[in-house]
């Protein structure tokens, strides 16, 4: 997420309540793309880096747990950059200028300078920092699809390239026998069902089994992972995107919450500015004085209700609007509550990072030697295949 200011509840409707699932479910990455931001930002830096740290703090108050998901910040991790430089040797020019997003953020961003390699390139930097941790699932909306298909096509087109190391076979073979006899069997059975079959289960199969043999080194199971499918040897992973539903949370205003429009309220905003904004709504226009009928599908507040309110109370809303048995203020201080009720654990989460400031360091120093051990590893894979000597680090 790149660090734009405070977050707000669209953020956490949209992507951190989906971020705080995952976490239970999967071994997780979660980072500042502080370097993105340049992208676009490059001629005004200025706050970048007091906004990072503001964003982490949002991110822990929100429920992202250190000790389940790795936190770091993109540019504190060089490598990102080295591999983006690497790929960016071997990726067609033609391959970046059809990105649907590029010709669509600059027409969007017009007022600014976006003929720069940064802007153009900002797609295959977002491809090093999937590809370098070898993540096979990246949560995204359905906009972001068409980015993750061009990674898939960079590590396709980098494995193809490299992957095909001298003596392959023979040391496929030789990582064979390092699975036991048994394994060995059942390994060479399921490739056999899926290149012959084209037997999609038998491929998840022999890489589960691939995955838990302890006796393999990472490039003996990069090996055989290219061997079950009958090419070379695979370095970087073809990521698929895990595809996230779309939460259109409406800002207050009735258009989608973004800073943009000047219609948001913060993850850790006061009760009273909550409150104020809320209460100043506007509603269905049609309500000029409180004994006028209303019409719920035409007011933003309702919007709203259908995030925070369950069933019945839609029901109650709807039926009190449309009679003008309620008012206006009646129908909004469901909200009011609602929100600052959700708000209300995440300034205690906030409050603890805020009061000690050094244990918020203290997880991004932590988070960031986790991530570079993983790139490091990534990267010295990538090097030897590209001929590079190994880092002296």
């Amino acid at each position: 997420m790149r660090p734009t200011g405070s977050l707000h509840l669209g953020h956490y409707h949209g992507v951190l309540k989906n971020w705080v699932t995952l976490q239970n479910q999967f071994p997780c990455l979660f980072f500042v793309a502080d370097w993105h931001a340049l992208t676009t930002q490059y001629d005004d830096t200025e706050g970048i880096e007091k906004l990072t740290w503001e964003m982490i703090i949002d991110w822990l108050a929100a429920g992202i747990d250190p000790d389940k998901a790795i936190l770091f910040i993109q540019s504190h991790i060089p490598e990102h950059a080295e591999l983006h430089l690497l790929l960016s040797m071997m990726t067609p020019l033609g391959w970046l200028l059809r990105v649907p997003t590029y010709k669509d953020q600059q027409e969007k961003l017009s007022d600014k300078d976006l003929s720069t390699y940064g802007f153009l390139g900002y797609p295959l930097l977002m491809s090093s920092d999937i590809l370098i941790y070898r993540a096979d699932k990246v949560p995204v909306g359905e906009d972001q699809l068409p980015h993750i298909e061009f990674t898939r096509e960079i590590a396709r087109r980098f494995n193809h390239m490299y992957g095909r190391e001298p003596g392959h076979e023979e040391k496929a073979m030789d990582a064979i026998k390092k699975l036991g006899s048994q394994n060995a069997r059942i390994f060479e059975q399921l490739k056999t069902r899926f290149q012959q079959e084209g037997d999609s289960a038998a491929i998840l199969k022999a890489r589960a089994l691939l995955d838990d043999a302890q006796s393999l080194t990472s490039a003996d199971r990069e090996r055989l992972y290219g061997h079950l499918e009958g090419v070379g040897r695979i370095i970087l992973i073809e990521p698929n995107g895990l595809l996230t539903e779309a939460s259109r949370m409406p800002g207050l205003d009735g258009q989608k919450m973004s800073k943009s429009y000047n219609n948001t309220i913060t993850l850790r905003e006061d009760e009273a500015s909550v409150t104020q904004k809320i209460k100043r709504m506007p509603t269905d226009p049609a309500r000029i004085r409180r004994t006028d009928p209303g019409n719920p599908e035409k007011c933003p507040v309702f919007a709203l209700h259908q995030i925070y309110s369950d069933k019945t109370c839609r029901e109650n809303i709807t039926a009190g609007c449309t009679s003008a048995g309620i008012g206006c203020l009646e129908c909004k201080q469901p909200i009011i509550e609602a929100i600052l009720e959700e708000q209300v654990p995440m300034r205690d989460r906030a409050q603890t990072y805020l009061d000690n400031p050094k244990r918020v360091k203290d997880i991004i120093v932590n988070g960031n030697q986790k991530a570079r051990r993983l790139a490091q590893e990534t990267m010295q894979d990538v090097r030897s295949v590209m001929g590079l000597c190994a880092s002296a680090v």
